[in-house]
């Protein structure tokens, strides 16, 4: 990773053939807690041990925009090997550790895209801030990170994304793949590796959820 070129805008969509955890177990009846209605910029969709394709299983993915087009998410508590000073210096003194880029999904590994959160910081074209949800908000990594210094409460650099094509993640929900839960800023910042994040995320809900978290994020393990 030499260079990294400008953050995907998610108003315009997910990729032409998005890469999704379409696979399932199928030893394992479905469990569908969280319908699509429940989908929107900041809620979190997470694997269900249903779901055993490798590149999302046991994995939880933070929503940046659900519309008509489709859904862009980033894929939560992935640490890469790249440090984040040797591509974009600008902004590893703004990001909390690891200092380094976290695997934001299979779509277009190559391109960087920034998460942010700040109680009070405001969103405008000169700050190079869009909020997705709350506290929560998008980084424009052209801008000057200067401008942001002593503004955020952290920040995160992911390696692409992850994207579902209209109507693809509504099939995915309700044949029990993935389960829709609300999110907070802290999940976007958490420094917990995906199986920890995904037993914490299931953990704080109730009812069957929470009987899930402690199984196995891995599927092939239940």
């Amino acid at each position: 990773m030499n260079s990294v070129p400008s953050s995907p805008d998610p108003e315009s969509g997910p990729p032409t053939r998005p890469v999704t955890g379409r696979q399932r177990a199928d030893a394992v009846p479905p469990l569908s807690i969280g319908g699509l209605e429940d989908v929107r910029p900041g809620a979190l969709i997470v694997a269900m041990p249903a779901l055993s394709d490798p590149t999302f299983a046991g994995t939880v993915v933070y929503v940046l925009d659900h519309t008509d087009s489709g859904t862009l998410g980033v894929v939560l508590g992935r640490p890469s090997q790249v440090e984040i000073r040797d591509v974009l210096p600008g902004w590893c003194d703004l990001a909390v550790d690891p200092g380094v880029f976290h695997v934001g999904g299979p779509c277009e590994t190559d391109t960087a895209l920034c998460l942010a959160t700040s109680p009070a910081v405001i969103a405008d074209e000169d700050s190079g801030l869009r909020r997705v949800a709350g506290d929560v908000y998008l980084v424009d990594l052209d801008s000057d990170p200067a401008t942001l210094d002593g503004q955020l409460t952290g920040l995160r650099v992911f390696a692409g994304y992850a994207g579902w094509s209209p109507g693809q993640l509504a099939v995915e929900v309700a044949d029990g793949s993935w389960a829709v839960v609300p999110g907070t800023p802290d999940d976007v910042l958490s420094r917990m590796a995906g199986p920890q994040l995904w037993r914490s995320v299931l953990g704080r809900q109730r009812g069957r959820l929470a009987v899930l978290s402690t199984a196995s994020a891995d599927p092939s393990a239940n």
